[in-house]
């Protein structure tokens, strides 16, 4: 499988674990850049979340993947959603 391919499975289950969050938790979590480093498939990726947009309404977040080689890691694969304070609570 092609890196990018790779880094576009850990994408999808890092969106998917953070988009999942109230709006509350996301806010609470993200005070900052939060990056941190996962084990996908027996492999290390950096995941990077970023708080965008913080309004009365919404949050918008960014999350970014890439496994940390040169120079591939300058163009990470990433993906935003936005977490709407009126959504549900997940679950």
């Amino acid at each position: 499988m092609k890196r990018r391919e790779e880094w576009r499975r850990v994408l999808d289950a890092e969106v998917g674990r953070w988009s999942e969050k109230s709006y509350e938790q996301i806010l609470s979590e993200l005070p900052e850049v939060k990056v941190y480093e996962i084990e996908f498939a027996a492999k290390e990726y950096e995941v990077e979340v970023e708080l965008l947009e913080n309004t009365a309404d919404y949050v918008h977040v960014l999350v970014s993947v890439d496994d940390g080689s040169l120079p591939a890691s300058f163009f990470p694969l990433s993906h935003t959603f936005i977490r709407r304070k009126s959504d549900a609570e997940p679950g």
